[in-house]
Protein backbone atom coordinates (compact mmCIF):
# COMPACT_ATOMS: atom_id res chain seq x y z
CA UNK A 1 0.00 0.00 0.00
CA UNK A 2 3.36 2.16 -0.29
CA UNK A 3 2.73 2.78 3.13
CA UNK A 4 -0.31 4.29 3.03
CA UNK A 5 -2.61 2.71 5.50
CA UNK A 6 -6.48 1.98 4.93
CA UNK A 7 -8.11 5.81 5.30
CA UNK A 8 -5.06 6.67 3.48
CA UNK A 9 -2.84 7.87 6.32
CA UNK A 10 0.76 6.43 6.83
CA UNK A 11 1.72 4.28 10.04
CA UNK A 12 3.65 7.05 11.74
CA UNK A 13 0.68 9.59 11.25
CA UNK A 14 -1.47 6.68 12.61
CA UNK A 15 0.42 5.89 15.77
CA UNK A 16 0.39 9.61 16.28
CA UNK A 17 -2.94 10.77 16.07
CA UNK A 18 -3.79 7.25 18.37
CA UNK A 19 -1.07 8.78 20.52
CA UNK A 20 1.03 5.26 20.72
CA UNK A 21 4.60 4.16 19.28
CA UNK A 22 5.43 3.13 15.92
CA UNK A 23 6.16 -0.13 16.91
CA UNK A 24 2.80 -0.90 19.21
CA UNK A 25 0.88 0.17 16.06
CA UNK A 26 3.05 -1.96 14.02
CA UNK A 27 2.50 -5.01 16.58
CA UNK A 28 -1.70 -4.58 15.99
CA UNK A 29 -0.89 -4.13 12.80
CA UNK A 30 0.36 -7.93 12.13
CA UNK A 31 -1.81 -9.39 14.74
CA UNK A 32 -4.96 -8.07 12.59
CA UNK A 33 -6.45 -7.20 16.56
CA UNK A 34 -8.09 -4.22 18.36
CA UNK A 35 -6.12 -3.29 21.23
CA UNK A 36 -8.93 -4.18 23.24
CA UNK A 37 -9.07 -7.92 21.66
CA UNK A 38 -5.11 -8.23 21.94
CA UNK A 39 -4.89 -7.72 25.63
CA UNK A 40 -5.91 -11.03 27.75
CA UNK A 41 -6.64 -11.61 31.54
CA UNK A 42 -3.55 -12.01 33.78
CA UNK A 43 -4.13 -15.36 35.38
CA UNK A 44 -0.94 -16.49 36.36
CA UNK A 45 1.88 -15.58 38.63
CA UNK A 46 5.23 -13.56 38.01
CA UNK A 47 6.96 -15.33 41.11
CA UNK A 48 6.07 -18.29 43.50
CA UNK A 49 4.24 -17.26 46.45
CA UNK A 50 6.04 -17.86 49.54
CA UNK A 51 2.94 -18.89 51.97
CA UNK A 52 1.90 -21.49 49.58
CA UNK A 53 3.04 -24.38 52.03
CA UNK A 54 1.87 -22.47 55.29
CA UNK A 55 -1.42 -21.20 53.80
CA UNK A 56 -3.49 -24.28 55.01
CA UNK A 57 -2.48 -24.23 58.26
CA UNK A 58 -3.61 -20.70 57.67
CA UNK A 59 -6.81 -21.84 56.32
CA UNK A 60 -7.27 -24.16 59.17
CA UNK A 61 -7.54 -21.35 61.89
CA UNK A 62 -9.63 -18.80 59.17
CA UNK A 63 -12.34 -21.79 59.24
CA UNK A 64 -12.51 -22.10 62.99
CA UNK A 65 -12.03 -18.46 63.68
CA UNK A 66 -12.88 -15.97 60.65
CA UNK A 67 -12.29 -12.55 62.25
CA UNK A 68 -8.57 -13.54 62.94
CA UNK A 69 -6.67 -10.20 61.56
CA UNK A 70 -3.80 -10.89 58.76
CA UNK A 71 -1.67 -8.99 61.03
CA UNK A 72 -2.16 -11.67 63.86
CA UNK A 73 -1.55 -14.54 61.47
CA UNK A 74 1.39 -13.14 60.09
CA UNK A 75 3.21 -13.00 63.33
CA UNK A 76 2.04 -16.11 64.64
CA UNK A 77 3.91 -17.42 61.05
CA UNK A 78 6.55 -15.53 62.06
CA UNK A 79 6.44 -17.70 65.49
CA UNK A 80 6.33 -20.62 63.76
CA UNK A 81 8.70 -20.54 61.30
CA UNK A 82 11.23 -17.99 62.55
CA UNK A 83 13.28 -16.08 59.78
CA UNK A 84 10.83 -17.33 56.72
CA UNK A 85 8.90 -14.88 56.92
CA UNK A 86 10.24 -11.22 57.11
CA UNK A 87 8.32 -7.88 57.58
CA UNK A 88 8.47 -6.89 53.95
CA UNK A 89 6.04 -10.02 52.88
CA UNK A 90 3.08 -9.03 55.50
CA UNK A 91 1.56 -6.82 52.64
CA UNK A 92 1.49 -9.66 50.66
CA UNK A 93 0.32 -11.80 53.46
CA UNK A 94 -2.40 -9.03 54.00
CA UNK A 95 -3.38 -9.17 50.02
CA UNK A 96 -3.73 -13.30 50.41
CA UNK A 97 -5.99 -12.84 53.45
CA UNK A 98 -8.19 -10.21 51.64
CA UNK A 99 -8.57 -12.81 48.71
CA UNK A 100 -9.41 -16.04 50.92
CA UNK A 101 -11.98 -13.71 52.74
CA UNK A 102 -13.72 -12.66 49.76
CA UNK A 103 -13.67 -16.52 48.07
CA UNK A 104 -13.77 -18.78 50.98
CA UNK A 105 -14.70 -16.24 54.11
CA UNK A 106 -18.50 -16.56 55.93
CA UNK A 107 -20.83 -14.21 54.36
CA UNK A 108 -21.07 -10.39 55.48
CA UNK A 109 -23.44 -7.98 56.50
CA UNK A 110 -25.74 -6.73 53.74
CA UNK A 111 -26.53 -2.81 54.13
CA UNK A 112 -29.73 -1.65 52.39
CA UNK A 113 -30.04 1.76 51.63
CA UNK A 114 -32.93 3.45 52.37
CA UNK A 115 -35.15 5.91 50.55
CA UNK A 116 -36.46 8.87 52.80
CA UNK A 117 -39.27 10.85 52.38
CA UNK A 118 -40.16 14.24 53.25
CA UNK A 119 -41.32 15.05 56.84
CA UNK A 120 -41.42 11.10 57.44
CA UNK A 121 -38.93 10.27 59.80
CA UNK A 122 -36.71 12.36 63.02
CA UNK A 123 -34.35 10.29 64.75
CA UNK A 124 -32.77 10.62 68.24
CA UNK A 125 -29.79 9.64 70.17
CA UNK A 126 -26.95 10.38 72.38
CA UNK A 127 -23.39 11.06 72.65
CA UNK A 128 -21.04 10.97 75.29
CA UNK A 129 -18.98 14.23 74.22
CA UNK A 130 -16.25 14.29 76.94
CA UNK A 131 -13.51 13.61 74.51
CA UNK A 132 -14.36 17.19 72.79
CA UNK A 133 -12.17 18.79 76.85
CA UNK A 134 -14.71 21.64 77.17
CA UNK A 135 -14.39 23.49 80.40
CA UNK A 136 -17.00 25.68 81.82
CA UNK A 137 -15.31 28.44 84.34
CA UNK A 138 -12.21 26.76 84.21
CA UNK A 139 -14.15 23.24 84.97
CA UNK A 140 -13.81 20.14 82.93
CA UNK A 141 -17.24 19.44 81.61
CA UNK A 142 -18.01 16.01 81.29
CA UNK A 143 -21.62 16.10 79.31
CA UNK A 144 -23.62 14.40 76.39
CA UNK A 145 -24.98 15.50 73.02
CA UNK A 146 -28.75 14.98 72.41
CA UNK A 147 -28.81 14.79 68.87
CA UNK A 148 -31.77 15.51 66.66
CA UNK A 149 -32.01 14.77 62.26
CA UNK A 150 -34.72 14.34 59.84
CA UNK A 151 -33.35 11.80 57.87
CA UNK A 152 -34.61 13.16 54.22
CA UNK A 153 -33.17 17.32 54.94
CA UNK A 154 -30.62 16.23 57.44
CA UNK A 155 -31.35 19.01 58.94
CA UNK A 156 -29.97 18.58 62.61
CA UNK A 157 -30.42 19.55 66.21
CA UNK A 158 -27.98 19.55 69.10
CA UNK A 159 -29.11 19.48 73.02
CA UNK A 160 -26.90 19.45 75.98
CA UNK A 161 -27.76 17.02 78.88
CA UNK A 162 -26.11 14.97 81.40
CA UNK A 163 -27.85 11.28 81.15
CA UNK A 164 -29.93 9.41 78.70
CA UNK A 165 -32.87 9.58 80.73
CA UNK A 166 -36.22 9.58 79.62
CA UNK A 167 -36.80 13.41 80.92
CA UNK A 168 -33.49 14.06 78.92
CA UNK A 169 -35.06 13.00 76.00
CA UNK A 170 -38.03 14.76 76.57
CA UNK A 171 -36.09 18.13 76.87
CA UNK A 172 -33.66 17.56 73.94
CA UNK A 173 -36.83 16.21 71.47
CA UNK A 174 -38.98 18.74 72.52
CA UNK A 175 -36.62 21.67 72.31
CA UNK A 176 -35.54 20.00 68.37
CA UNK A 177 -39.58 19.78 67.37
CA UNK A 178 -40.29 23.27 69.10
CA UNK A 179 -36.92 25.03 66.94
CA UNK A 180 -37.88 23.16 63.88
CA UNK A 181 -41.42 24.49 63.93
CA UNK A 182 -43.01 21.15 62.97
CA UNK A 183 -43.27 17.14 63.73
CA UNK A 184 -42.08 14.46 61.20
CA UNK A 185 -44.66 11.37 61.45
CA UNK A 186 -42.48 9.11 62.95
CA UNK A 187 -39.46 9.19 65.51
CA UNK A 188 -36.83 6.44 65.97
CA UNK A 189 -34.68 5.91 68.54
CA UNK A 190 -31.85 3.32 69.66
CA UNK A 191 -32.92 1.22 72.22
CA UNK A 192 -32.51 3.48 75.38
CA UNK A 193 -33.69 2.01 78.40
CA UNK A 194 -35.30 5.49 79.63
CA UNK A 195 -37.49 5.72 76.70
CA UNK A 196 -38.13 2.06 75.37
CA UNK A 197 -37.55 -0.43 78.23
CA UNK A 198 -36.15 0.06 81.62
CA UNK A 199 -34.31 -3.14 82.29
CA UNK A 200 -33.34 -4.87 85.32
CA UNK A 201 -36.55 -3.03 86.97
CA UNK A 202 -39.76 -4.22 88.41
CA UNK A 203 -42.25 -5.18 85.87
CA UNK A 204 -44.60 -2.50 86.53
CA UNK A 205 -42.00 0.15 86.70
CA UNK A 206 -40.86 -1.14 83.11
CA UNK A 207 -44.44 -1.15 81.49
CA UNK A 208 -45.05 2.80 83.13
CA UNK A 209 -41.67 3.79 81.41
CA UNK A 210 -42.84 2.87 78.24
CA UNK A 211 -46.29 4.41 78.85
CA UNK A 212 -44.64 7.67 79.35
CA UNK A 213 -42.24 7.52 76.55
CA UNK A 214 -45.20 6.55 74.23
CA UNK A 215 -47.44 9.07 75.77
CA UNK A 216 -44.31 12.06 74.72
CA UNK A 217 -44.68 10.99 71.07
CA UNK A 218 -48.20 10.84 71.25
CA UNK A 219 -48.92 14.52 72.16
CA UNK A 220 -47.03 15.26 68.70
CA UNK A 221 -49.04 12.56 66.95
CA UNK A 222 -45.11 10.83 65.76
CA UNK A 223 -45.24 6.99 65.96
CA UNK A 224 -42.38 5.81 68.32
CA UNK A 225 -39.87 3.34 66.71
CA UNK A 226 -36.81 2.35 68.32
CA UNK A 227 -33.89 -0.18 66.52
CA UNK A 228 -32.85 -3.74 67.85
CA UNK A 229 -30.31 -3.64 70.85
CA UNK A 230 -27.05 -3.35 69.39
CA UNK A 231 -27.68 -2.62 66.00
CA UNK A 232 -26.52 1.23 65.28
CA UNK A 233 -26.76 0.76 61.49
CA UNK A 234 -30.67 0.67 62.11
CA UNK A 235 -30.16 4.18 63.03
CA UNK A 236 -27.71 5.26 60.44
CA UNK A 237 -28.71 8.84 60.16
CA UNK A 238 -28.13 10.10 62.98
CA UNK A 239 -25.36 7.80 64.02
CA UNK A 240 -23.21 9.19 61.05
CA UNK A 241 -24.22 13.17 62.08
CA UNK A 242 -23.05 12.37 65.09
CA UNK A 243 -19.63 11.69 63.80
CA UNK A 244 -19.32 14.50 61.48
CA UNK A 245 -21.10 16.95 63.74
CA UNK A 246 -18.48 15.73 66.61
CA UNK A 247 -15.94 15.96 64.58
CA UNK A 248 -16.95 19.83 62.83
CA UNK A 249 -16.80 20.40 66.57
CA UNK A 250 -13.82 19.53 67.33
CA UNK A 251 -12.30 21.44 64.84
CA UNK A 252 -13.78 24.36 65.28
CA UNK A 253 -12.53 24.27 68.81
CA UNK A 254 -9.57 24.21 67.60
CA UNK A 255 -9.40 27.33 65.74
CA UNK A 256 -11.31 29.39 68.31
CA UNK A 257 -8.22 28.52 70.32
CA UNK A 258 -9.76 27.50 73.61
CA UNK A 259 -11.92 25.03 74.60
CA UNK A 260 -13.15 26.98 78.23
CA UNK A 261 -16.54 29.24 78.29
CA UNK A 262 -17.79 31.04 80.71
CA UNK A 263 -20.92 29.34 80.83
CA UNK A 264 -23.12 26.67 80.07
CA UNK A 265 -25.06 28.94 78.00
CA UNK A 266 -22.19 29.97 75.76
CA UNK A 267 -21.12 27.10 75.00
CA UNK A 268 -25.09 25.82 73.81
CA UNK A 269 -24.90 29.17 72.06
CA UNK A 270 -21.44 27.69 70.53
CA UNK A 271 -23.12 24.58 69.51
CA UNK A 272 -26.27 26.38 67.83
CA UNK A 273 -24.33 28.58 65.76
CA UNK A 274 -22.62 25.38 64.20
CA UNK A 275 -25.53 23.87 63.73
CA UNK A 276 -27.11 26.65 62.03
CA UNK A 277 -24.43 26.95 59.76
CA UNK A 278 -24.64 23.42 58.48
CA UNK A 279 -28.26 23.32 58.33
CA UNK A 280 -27.98 26.25 56.11
CA UNK A 281 -26.41 24.32 53.55
CA UNK A 282 -28.97 22.18 53.46
CA UNK A 283 -32.00 24.54 53.03
CA UNK A 284 -33.44 23.11 49.59
CA UNK A 285 -33.96 19.55 50.77
CA UNK A 286 -35.27 21.28 54.18
CA UNK A 287 -37.42 23.46 52.69
CA UNK A 288 -39.66 20.76 50.69
CA UNK A 289 -39.09 18.57 53.89
CA UNK A 290 -40.44 21.78 56.26
CA UNK A 291 -43.54 22.03 53.93
CA UNK A 292 -44.71 18.39 54.45
CA UNK A 293 -44.51 18.41 59.22
CA UNK A 294 -47.17 18.43 60.69
CA UNK A 295 -48.19 21.57 62.97
CA UNK A 296 -47.35 21.38 66.69
CA UNK A 297 -49.62 20.99 69.47
CA UNK A 298 -50.83 24.20 71.10
CA UNK A 299 -48.19 23.27 74.16
CA UNK A 300 -45.16 21.53 75.28
CA UNK A 301 -45.20 17.66 77.25
CA UNK A 302 -44.59 17.52 80.74
CA UNK A 303 -42.67 14.60 80.69
CA UNK A 304 -41.64 14.82 84.04
CA UNK A 305 -41.87 11.88 86.38
CA UNK A 306 -43.69 12.10 89.61
CA UNK A 307 -42.90 9.25 92.67
CA UNK A 308 -44.72 9.24 96.43
CA UNK A 309 -41.67 8.45 98.51
CA UNK A 310 -41.91 8.53 102.69
CA UNK A 311 -39.06 10.83 104.18
CA UNK A 312 -36.92 8.09 106.39
CA UNK A 313 -36.01 8.81 110.04
CA UNK A 314 -32.32 10.04 109.00
CA UNK A 315 -34.49 13.25 106.96
CA UNK A 316 -33.57 11.05 103.80
CA UNK A 317 -35.46 10.12 100.08
CA UNK A 318 -34.37 8.15 98.03
CA UNK A 319 -35.40 8.99 94.53
CA UNK A 320 -34.31 7.03 91.16
CA UNK A 321 -31.91 5.23 92.96
CA UNK A 322 -29.95 7.99 95.07
CA UNK A 323 -30.58 9.84 98.24
CA UNK A 324 -31.02 13.32 99.12
CA UNK A 325 -31.56 14.66 102.23
CA UNK A 326 -34.76 17.11 103.12
CA UNK A 327 -35.69 19.06 106.55
CA UNK A 328 -35.72 16.96 109.20
CA UNK A 329 -39.79 18.35 110.03
CA UNK A 330 -41.18 16.20 107.14
CA UNK A 331 -39.21 13.16 108.71
CA UNK A 332 -42.01 10.24 108.51
CA UNK A 333 -44.31 12.15 105.70
CA UNK A 334 -45.20 10.94 102.29
CA UNK A 335 -43.41 13.53 99.77
CA UNK A 336 -44.09 13.88 95.93
CA UNK A 337 -40.58 13.75 94.24
CA UNK A 338 -41.00 15.40 90.98
CA UNK A 339 -38.27 14.31 88.82
CA UNK A 340 -37.00 16.85 85.93
CA UNK A 341 -33.93 16.11 83.52
CA UNK A 342 -31.54 18.11 86.21
CA UNK A 343 -33.67 19.15 88.78
CA UNK A 344 -35.82 17.19 91.76
CA UNK A 345 -38.44 18.72 93.22
CA UNK A 346 -39.64 18.21 96.85
CA UNK A 347 -43.95 18.74 97.21
CA UNK A 348 -45.75 18.78 100.01
CA UNK A 349 -49.27 19.75 100.41
CA UNK A 350 -49.58 20.74 96.89
CA UNK A 351 -46.46 23.33 97.75
CA UNK A 352 -42.94 23.47 96.24
CA UNK A 353 -40.89 22.85 99.48
CA UNK A 354 -37.45 22.43 97.95
CA UNK A 355 -35.70 21.91 94.66
CA UNK A 356 -32.40 20.10 94.36
CA UNK A 357 -29.79 19.24 91.80
CA UNK A 358 -30.71 15.38 90.18
CA UNK A 359 -27.55 13.69 90.94
CA UNK A 360 -26.19 11.70 87.68
CA UNK A 361 -25.73 7.60 87.42
CA UNK A 362 -26.88 5.65 90.64
CA UNK A 363 -25.87 5.25 94.45
CA UNK A 364 -25.19 8.73 95.03
CA UNK A 365 -26.31 10.84 98.19
CA UNK A 366 -26.79 14.55 98.33
CA UNK A 367 -27.03 15.72 101.77
CA UNK A 368 -27.32 19.45 102.90
CA UNK A 369 -25.97 19.96 106.02
CA UNK A 370 -28.85 22.36 106.53
CA UNK A 371 -31.08 19.33 107.24
CA UNK A 372 -29.42 17.60 110.32
CA UNK A 373 -27.40 19.84 111.81
CA UNK A 374 -29.89 20.89 114.82
CA UNK A 375 -30.19 17.09 115.93
CA UNK A 376 -26.59 16.06 115.25
CA UNK A 377 -25.46 18.83 118.03
CA UNK A 378 -27.48 17.51 120.48
CA UNK A 379 -26.51 13.70 119.05
CA UNK A 380 -22.60 14.62 118.45
CA UNK A 381 -21.46 10.98 119.28
CA UNK A 382 -23.22 9.74 115.60
CA UNK A 383 -21.15 11.93 113.97
CA UNK A 384 -18.51 9.33 114.01
CA UNK A 385 -20.27 6.57 112.25
CA UNK A 386 -22.78 8.72 109.94
CA UNK A 387 -22.46 7.06 106.21
CA UNK A 388 -23.08 10.86 104.61
CA UNK A 389 -20.03 12.24 106.95
CA UNK A 390 -17.90 13.71 103.85
CA UNK A 391 -21.13 15.85 103.44
CA UNK A 392 -20.33 17.71 106.36
CA UNK A 393 -17.63 19.26 105.40
CA UNK A 394 -19.15 21.96 102.64
CA UNK A 395 -15.74 23.65 101.80
CA UNK A 396 -11.83 22.42 102.22
CA UNK A 397 -11.52 24.97 104.92
CA UNK A 398 -14.51 23.35 107.20
CA UNK A 399 -12.04 20.30 107.01
CA UNK A 400 -9.24 22.24 107.84
CA UNK A 401 -10.42 23.50 110.64
CA UNK A 402 -12.22 19.97 111.61
CA UNK A 403 -8.44 18.46 111.60
CA UNK A 404 -7.27 21.64 114.11
CA UNK A 405 -10.15 21.06 116.69
CA UNK A 406 -9.48 17.37 116.55
CA UNK A 407 -5.56 17.33 116.84
CA UNK A 408 -6.46 19.71 119.63
CA UNK A 409 -8.92 18.74 121.63
CA UNK A 410 -10.42 15.12 120.32
CA UNK A 411 -14.04 14.56 121.16
CA UNK A 412 -14.59 18.08 122.01
CA UNK A 413 -12.94 19.13 118.76
CA UNK A 414 -15.59 17.23 116.97
CA UNK A 415 -18.89 18.88 119.11
CA UNK A 416 -17.09 22.71 119.05
CA UNK A 417 -16.90 22.06 114.68
CA UNK A 418 -20.59 21.11 115.22
CA UNK A 419 -21.66 24.24 116.74
CA UNK A 420 -19.54 25.82 114.27
CA UNK A 421 -21.45 24.23 111.20
CA UNK A 422 -24.52 25.36 112.70
CA UNK A 423 -23.44 28.96 112.59
CA UNK A 424 -23.25 28.17 108.58
CA UNK A 425 -26.78 26.58 108.53
CA UNK A 426 -27.72 29.93 110.90
CA UNK A 427 -25.42 33.05 109.54
CA UNK A 428 -24.52 31.82 105.95
CA UNK A 429 -21.74 30.00 105.02
CA UNK A 430 -19.91 32.21 103.66
CA UNK A 431 -19.57 34.16 106.79
CA UNK A 432 -18.38 31.58 108.72
CA UNK A 433 -15.98 30.14 106.25
CA UNK A 434 -14.19 33.82 105.91
CA UNK A 435 -14.12 33.90 109.61
CA UNK A 436 -12.12 30.16 109.82
CA UNK A 437 -9.69 31.75 107.21
CA UNK A 438 -8.45 34.59 109.11
CA UNK A 439 -8.25 32.60 112.23
CA UNK A 440 -6.85 29.91 110.78
CA UNK A 441 -3.78 32.44 108.72
CA UNK A 442 -3.43 34.39 112.04
CA UNK A 443 -3.24 31.09 113.97
CA UNK A 444 -5.45 31.94 116.40
CA UNK A 445 -7.57 29.68 118.32
CA UNK A 446 -10.19 28.17 116.25
CA UNK A 447 -13.61 28.06 118.58
CA UNK A 448 -17.33 28.70 117.83
CA UNK A 449 -17.30 31.75 120.25
CA UNK A 450 -14.53 33.23 118.14
CA UNK A 451 -16.24 32.92 114.82
CA UNK A 452 -19.35 34.06 115.76
CA UNK A 453 -17.87 37.39 117.39
CA UNK A 454 -16.05 37.48 114.45
CA UNK A 455 -19.46 37.57 112.08
CA UNK A 456 -21.34 39.61 114.24
CA UNK A 457 -18.74 42.72 114.49
CA UNK A 458 -20.29 45.59 112.54
CA UNK A 459 -17.73 45.76 109.63
CA UNK A 460 -17.83 43.27 107.53
CA UNK A 461 -14.98 40.51 106.51
CA UNK A 462 -12.86 41.90 104.17
CA UNK A 463 -11.96 39.58 101.72
CA UNK A 464 -8.72 39.89 100.25
CA UNK A 465 -9.28 39.10 96.90
CA UNK A 466 -11.91 42.26 96.66
CA UNK A 467 -10.95 44.92 94.28
CA UNK A 468 -11.89 48.72 94.73
CA UNK A 469 -11.91 51.16 91.95
CA UNK A 470 -12.15 54.71 92.52
CA UNK A 471 -14.21 56.68 91.34
CA UNK A 472 -13.08 58.65 87.84
CA UNK A 473 -13.40 62.58 87.57
CA UNK A 474 -14.81 63.46 84.36
CA UNK A 475 -14.28 66.80 84.96
CA UNK A 476 -10.81 66.89 83.19
CA UNK A 477 -12.73 65.15 79.98
CA UNK A 478 -14.94 67.22 79.83
CA UNK A 479 -12.54 70.25 79.22
CA UNK A 480 -10.82 68.51 76.73
CA UNK A 481 -14.42 67.97 74.66
CA UNK A 482 -15.20 72.04 75.31
CA UNK A 483 -12.31 73.01 73.91
CA UNK A 484 -10.48 70.70 71.39
CA UNK A 485 -13.62 68.82 70.23
CA UNK A 486 -14.10 65.15 68.98
CA UNK A 487 -13.84 63.11 66.03
CA UNK A 488 -16.86 61.07 65.47
CA UNK A 489 -16.92 58.45 62.22
CA UNK A 490 -13.85 61.00 60.56
CA UNK A 491 -16.37 64.29 61.13
CA UNK A 492 -15.47 66.86 63.80
CA UNK A 493 -17.59 67.77 65.72
CA UNK A 494 -16.82 71.25 68.51
CA UNK A 495 -18.63 72.45 71.29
Amino acid sequence: MNGLEHGGLSLEASAAKAGISENTARKYRRSCKRPSHANCEHTWRTRQDPFDEVFGEIDQLLEVEPSLAANTLFVHLQENYPGRFPEGQLRSFQRRIKVWRATQGPPREVFFEQEHLPGDLGASDFSHAGHLRVAIAGQFFDHLLYHFVLTYSNWEFVWVCFSESLESISEGLQAALWTLGGVPKRHRTDSLSAAVLNVGSKKEDREEFTVRYRALNAHYGMQAEHIQPASPNENGDVEQSHNRFLTRIDQALMLRGSRSFASRAEYQEFLRHHCDKANRNRSARFNEEHATLRALPPQSYDAAKRIKVRVSAGSTIRVVDNVYSVPSRLIGEQVAAIVHSESIDVVYAQRVLLRMARLRGKGGHCIDYRHIIDWLVKKPGAFDQYIYQTALFPTSRFRIAYDVLVQARMDRGKKEYLLILQLAAQHGQDGVEDALRSLLESGRPVTKDAVLTMISQEHQLVDLRDVHIPQVDLTAYDLLIATHGIQVRGEAIYV
